[in-house]
């Protein structure tokens, strides 16, 4: 029997390295779109701008969360990282090294070190297979099944605590809750014996009272196999309490980042604030919840300068035609957020 490797060292090691990630999709024209546009402008196809620029960094033993509302890009960067998706512009660095696999042996040695949990754990099984047949395949297309291949399905189990395994191994996905499926899945992730995870929203489509207990169990993951991950969401609060770092995007930009407890307790860009005013919290009820006119913009056609700057309440004139830094926020560090209000020596607006 192959087992699951634990802790592996060394720990806070850079795993995996988004550096300037860029990803455009074209967007499809219609006959009718092309029979009314100038000969001379239908080589200029229009885009969205789903990801840009993106800078991300997961380090072994530690969680980042990329936090956002729908649309915002989130998912799409967590394909790019899975390389499910070819990228725009940009490097995915494994270990330092520049990585680009779209298929054949490339894409499996890859996938061996870095491996994706989806937000529907029902669609991300074949319901016409057992739990055995899911759990048995990642463990031999990545090498792992050995001699005792019962033996590695039931630590496969344990590891995810479905126990006892033989209660789990020959029931089909129907069968079981959706809890019990997402443990499934992340128990199929496991049997490649990857370095990262890459959580996309893991918990969304499950029920409240069985999200907490999802999130340990990645925790008790990272703990024991010194694992990196990336945990998607929209939920911020949860960011909080399960990652050690929390960087914020809108619109296809990363605004704000830094350790959880500075992003969250002291939030810097104004849409990071606005994602905790509209969080569910009894205290709302008394002082009332912060409000933004507008919606998101077009990707197709993204603002110039600030994303943010046509719904920003603070939103100053060189929002509109510049592209905001990084700027340092505070003593916190590492803790930094993409808004011109910072601009002059940390003097905030």
């Amino acid at each position: 029997m192959t087992s699951i490797p634990d802790a592996k060292a060394p720990a806070g090691e850079v795993v995996l390295e988004a550096v300037g990630l860029t990803k455009h999709f074209p967007v499809r024209r219609r006959l009718r779109d092309l029979l009314t546009l100038e000969p001379s402008s239908w080589v200029r196809r229009p885009a969205v701008h789903a990801v840009d620029d993106v800078h991300l960094t997961l380090r072994r033993g530690r969680v980042v969360a990329l936090v956002g509302e729908s649309g915002s890009g989130k998912s799409t960067i967590a394909r790019l990282l899975a390389q499910l998706h070819p990228r725009t512009g940009g490097d995915i660095r494994l270990h330092g090294e520049s990585t680009r696999a779209h298929g054949g042996a490339a894409f499996r040695r890859y996938c061996s070190r870095v491996q994706m949990i989806f937000q529907d754990p029902f669609a991300s099984l074949n319901p016409t297979h057992t739990i055995r047949y899911h759990l048995t395949r990642s463990l031999r297309i990545h090498g792992h099944a050995g001699d005792d291949l019962d033996g590695a399905l039931r630590e496969l189990l344990e590891r995810v605590q479905l126990t006892p395994a033989d209660r789990y191994l020959d029931k089909f996905p129907h069968e079981l809750s959706g809890g019990q499926r997402q443990r499934v899945a992340i128990a199929r992730a496991l049997g490649a014996h990857p370095e990262a995870l890459l959580a996309d929203e893991p918990v969304s489509m499950l029920d409240v009272s069985i999200r907490l207990g999802v999130l340990n169990l990645l925790r008790d993951l990272r703990d024991r196999l010194d694992l990196a991950i990336l945990y998607i969401t929209h939920d911020i609060a949860s960011a909080r309490y399960f990652a050690d770092e929390t960087v914020v995007m809108y619109a296809g930009r990363l605004v704000e980042g830094g350790d959880s407890e500075s992003v969250t307790q002291r939030p810097a860009h104004p849409y990071t604030k606005l994602l905790i005013d509209s969080a569910p919290d009894p205290d709302h009820v008394a002082r009332g919840v912060a409000t933004v006119d507008g919606e998101p913009p077009s990707l197709v056609h993204p603002p110039s300068g600030c994303r943010f700057h046509p719904r920003c309440p603070a939103a100053m004139a060189r929002c509109s035609t510049d592209l905001p830094v990084p700027l340092q926020i505070g003593d916190a560090p590492g803790h930094w957020a993409a808004c011109w209000l910072y601009d002059q020596a940390g003097d905030q607006a």
